[in-house]
């Protein structure tokens, strides 16, 4: 039986950093491409994912099936500067490789993403989807997201709109469980 697991990620060493570019590459050909339509040079990719290991307020998962990496998920916190939104955070770039799917992965990105949220003290998660993308959709709505909004021009595809789904969900009520959302962990030092 093939094993899903699922882990945050500080660094990616070259073969982990080939393997999540190949499932992106693969997920973008399918129209998940999280704003990409085709893929982009190999070299765009690779900065584009250490990029996001270098944002404090970014934590990125990734799904690993049979070992190798099928997909990815990241939670984004507000920065500390937004007060306002300190109890709301955003997932983006979820996405599964074709050939990880079936087994759970997309779910289980999501469920970490929803664990890591409470314990930075997060209220409501926020996610936005293309209406073509109905496994997403799908997935979302089972979880307890709300649809909130519909952006009728949400994305141009092959010169035409796409519209475009807004979610919501609320992971606690009441006030901040803790003094204050830890220190974001310093991913400069973990290079």
């Amino acid at each position: 039986m093939p094993k899903i697991t699922i882990e945050p990620v500080d660094a990616l060493d070259d073969s982990d950093l080939a393997d999540l570019c190949d499932a992106a590459e693969i997920a973008i050909l399918d129209g998940g491409g999280f704003g990409w339509l085709l893929p982009p040079p190999r070299e765009v990719m690779e900065r584009f994912w250490r990029g996001v290991l270098l944002v404090p307020e970014r934590s990125l998962f990734v799904g690993r099936l049979d070992g190798r990496i099928g997909g990815s998920a990241q939670l984004v916190c507000a920065p500390r500067n937004n007060e306002a939104q300190q109890e709301v955070a955003t997932i983006t770039t979820n996405f599964v490789a074709t050939w990880a799917r079936g087994h759970g992965m997309a779910r289980e990105l999501t469920l970490a993403c929803e664990g890591t949220a409470l314990k930075q003290g997060v209220r409501f998660i926020n996610l936005d989807v293309r209406e073509t993308q109905d496994a997403a959709i799908q997935l979302y709505e089972s979880l307890g997201y709300e649809r909130w909004g519909t952006n009728p021009n949400y994305a141009i595809v092959e010169g035409g709109s796409v519209t475009g789904y807004y979610y919501t969900k609320q992971l606690r009520r009441g006030g901040r469980k803790s003094a204050g959302r830890k220190a974001p962990r310093s991913k400069a030092a973990s290079k």
